[in-house]
């Protein structure tokens, strides 16, 4: 079996995982391309975002899950950890990814419990300061 063929199982698997009844995101794909997604996360109870729906762009690369999808913000968000063209600055995405990681539980993470020591966005590091 092909490594493209074994990233779409996967992505397929995902996706059934996180649009069951009880998942916390609202997931939307692209007809077309499987491996292009649109998130909707709620901001986490107990933070500033709270009450907030953000979406976010997903793109699988097609030898996923070996390698991280790339992620994107849609909607404009202040935090530490993502700039304004909606980048995101989180380990799992870089270098510390591995397969069995749950990547929009890591982002929701990320929103209740900002990396302050790793900024993307370093005018927020130095007016909390």
């Amino acid at each position: 079996m092909s490594i493209e063929k074994k990233a779409m199982q996967r992505i397929e698997k995902e996706f059934k995982d996180m649009t069951s009844k009880d998942s916390l995101y609202s997931i939307g794909r692209d007809s077309n391309n499987l491996f292009k997604w649109n998130a909707m996360i709620q901001g986490p109870e107990g933070t500033p975002y709270a009450g907030g729906m953000f979406s976010i762009d997903i793109k699988f690369p097609k030898n996923y899950p070996f390698t991280a999808p790339k992620f994107a913000f849609k909607t404009r968000i202040y935090h530490p950890n993502i700039n304004s063209e909606g980048s995101i600055c989180l380990d799992i995405l870089k270098d510390k990814w591995s397969p069995p990681l749950t990547v929009l539980l890591s982002i929701t993470s990320l929103l209740a419990d900002p990396n302050p020591d790793d900024p993307l966005v370093g005018e927020m590091e130095s007016s909390s300061k």
